[in-house]
């Protein structure tokens, strides 16, 4: 989440290039994400990517995988391996901009 916090709200091609150099781990699957995210909306919707921003982004906790660890004396442990959702919504700047400045008060 802390990766998803740097980036959001930003123009894809500056998330892009914060997602590159960030040091966490986790900033690889978020890029990829993105980069999916980008290309599905580029060529199913016909929008320019030079428009695009990363309007909405979550990481949510998906299902965990319940693993056993052998331990000493015939003993096992449970090991969780948790896993996340990831969702990126990428909308052009114009759509963006006009929700906020728009609306009730």
């Amino acid at each position: 989440r802390r990766v998803v916090d740097m980036v959001r709200g930003a123009p894809v091609d500056d998330a892009l290039a914060t997602l590159r150099f960030a040091p966490q781990a986790a900033s690889e699957v978020v890029y990829k994400v993105l980069e999916s995210a980008i290309s599905n909306a580029t060529t199913t919707e016909g929008l320019d990517r030079a428009t695009l921003v990363l309007s909405k982004a979550t990481v949510d906790e998906g299902p965990t995988l319940k693993r056993f660890r052998p331990r000493a004396q015939g003993r096992a442990t449970r090991i969780l391996k948790r896993t996340s959702h990831i969702t990126v919504v990428v909308q052009p700047a114009d759509v963006v901009t006009n929700k906020t400045t728009g609306g009730a008060r």
